[in-house]
């Protein structure tokens, strides 16, 4: 079961209604240009949203659901949504169905099981669906130069063939380390944070992947699934793997099954080093 807070009510509901077995998400893109001063005018806020509404496709999918996503975006020019697409693929974010601001329904099969927006966001049918609010994110300028997340709002988009020359997914970790109520300040210093611990994950991951496998363990799987299925814990979800980490009690087959199970909602690609030279 997967249960989310509604923002207008602050109540927990449960999505889709029982029994359908379809969630059909609505995520609402912010106006592109919008508080972005960038080439391609795609500001970090831009990120953030669709990629709450790719970690709730994630979950409902782990839960046993269909999902249907629909983006519903501003008029974009050619080359906006071509910045847009190739944003979003860098983040790992699924391909979610691009529709114009109009007539989404049609899109979805149906009404809006749940919608994601920017925080203080006006949208039209505001009664259709759960609502979640996505709080905003800075990106402040480091010492070094940092200009946006990653270098990602820039004109030329780092190439997600090129992992070894930019790690845009630290981005994604960044974002996702802070509950989606909670503003986020990108800053240099974090995002070296973030590449580090990438770092030393998946240097880990792809060791544990040399000794016998072993099952997640019930008791990790339990806490992990309520956390992603309660609202959308990302945050405690990472808590967890960092945990994990360091348990010496647990046997490396066990850690690396626990980060690749749970990395199908993360998206982190923590399993990108195992069979490489080292």
């Amino acid at each position: 079961m997967l249960r989310i807070t509604d923002t207008r009510t602050g109540h927990l509901v449960e999505i889709p209604a029982a029994p359908r077995r379809l969630l059909r998400s609505r995520v609402h893109l912010p106006a592109i240009g919008e508080g972005a001063d960038t080439g391609t005018g795609i500001g970090p806020l831009h990120l953030r949203v669709p990629l709450i509404g790719d970690v709730l496709a994630r979950t409902a999918e782990l839960n046993g659901l269909q999902v249907v996503t629909v983006l519903t975006a501003p008029e974009l020019t050619p080359d906006r949504a071509g910045a847009l697409d190739r944003v979003m693929a860098v983040l790992g974010i699924h391909p979610p169905v691009v529709v114009g601001a109009h007539r989404p329904d049609a899109a979805l099969g149906g009404p809006a099981d749940v919608r994601v927006v920017a925080e203080g966001t006006d949208v039209d049918d505001a009664g259709d669906g759960v609502r979640i609010e996505v709080a905003g994110v800075a990106a402040v300028p480091s010492p070094e130069g940092v200009p946006d997340p990653g270098g990602l709002l820039g004109p030329d988009l780092p190439d997600p063939a090129e992992p070894e020359d930019a790690d845009p997914l630290a981005v994604r970790l960044l974002l996702l380390g802070l509950p989606r109520g909670t503003p986020v300040t990108v800053t240099g210093p974090a995002l070296a944070e973030a590449r580090r611990t990438l770092r030393e994950w998946r240097r880990s991951v792809a060791g544990w992947a040399q000794e016998p496998s072993r099952p997640v363990p019930a008791d990790l799987l339990r806490q992990a699934h309520a956390a992603f299925a309660e609202d959308l814990d990302i945050a405690a979800v990472l808590g967890l793997l960092a945990e994990v980490a360091e348990r010496s009690d647990l046997p490396p087959g066990a850690k690396f099954e626990t980060f690749a199970h749970l990395d199908r909602v993360l998206g982190l690609d923590l399993a990108r080093d195992v069979g490489r030279q080292r």
